[in-house]
């Protein structure tokens, strides 16, 4: 599948502002050939944002989104000054997935040159990146519903999580990023604890359940049920549906989480 298939040719509200700059740079190198993938390349200047009408799918908002999430998992992978393996592949996993091997390869390149990037602007000035990833935050912000950036947040989250350990480092980047998005730290402790509650026998998962859905063990019933709906409003699949299937899916699993943490609080309470 070539680039333009996946994250290129369509390019909405990315082909602008900051992120646009930064697409720039990383498809200008493929545009030269430096990407090992086949296929058509990006054409600079190109932008189109439309409802396909036989799918439903928001194709500008749906490429702007799944870039977006490249800029800020190339950040989240570096925060700790290392490159593992395991994230990386979590990344080749979901893109050979959901688009093929050629969209692996291509969103392996990306990020490498996404790596260059920050080297350079380091070289210039050691807050430049910093203020990269803040302005593409604030453009990202501006252009996407609270839900799209919650999907966003949570696989920034697995990205993080790959290998099984989460450093300080990396958690501070998720929370000064979702912060930059507008959403909050109660947001990314949600994310954080979604996988703890797959073993609802555990000692743990009763903790983890309430900070999925972000109300203290000392919350009323009433405040558990009004956190649980508000949750379910905004974590519903269909609210990033025109994204595409392939983040759909990746939303349903979360939603599934959810439902699991309120089934181990109401399982507790007797409810």
């Amino acid at each position: 599948m070539g680039l333009l298939s996946w994250i290129g040719g369509i390019l909405g509200f990315m082909t602008f502002g900051p992120l646009g700059a930064v697409a720039g740079f990383v498809f200008g190198y493929l545009m030269e050939g430096g990407s090992n993938s086949s296929g058509p390349q990006y054409t600079e200047g190109r932008s189109y944002d439309f409802d396909d009408s036989s799918d439903g799918i928001n194709y500008g908002q749906r490429n702007s989104f799944l870039f977006s999430l490249m800029v800020l998992a190339a950040h989240i992978i570096q925060a700790d000054g290392k490159i593992m393996h395991s994230e990386m592949e979590f990344v080749r996993i979901f893109l050979r997935t959901n688009f093929g091997d050629s969209a692996a390869q291509q969103g392996n390149d990306i990020l490498l040159k996404l790596f260059e990037l920050r080297k350079q602007q380091d070289r210039e000035s050691p807050y430049k990146w910093r203020d990269t990833i803040s302005q593409c935050c604030a453009q990202i912000a501006a252009n996407t519903t609270r839900s799209e950036r919650l999907q966003m947040l949570n696989l920034l989250v697995l990205i993080a999580q790959a290998d099984g350990n989460t450093p300080t480092t990396e958690i501070n980047a998720l929370y000064e990023v979702a912060q930059m998005m507008g959403l909050s730290a109660t947001d990314v402790d949600s994310m954080l604890n979604l996988g703890r509650v797959d073993e609802p026998d555990s000692p743990s998962a009763l903790e983890a359940a309430y900070k999925v859905l972000g109300v203290s063990p000392d919350a009323s019933d009433a405040e558990v049920k009004a956190a649980y709906r508000k949750m379910a409003l905004e974590h519903h699949p269909d609210r990033v549906s025109k994204l595409g299937d392939d983040v759909r899916k990746t939303a349903e699993k979360k939603f599934q989480e959810i439902n699991a943490a309120k089934e181990i609080i109401y399982k507790a309470r007797g409810l």
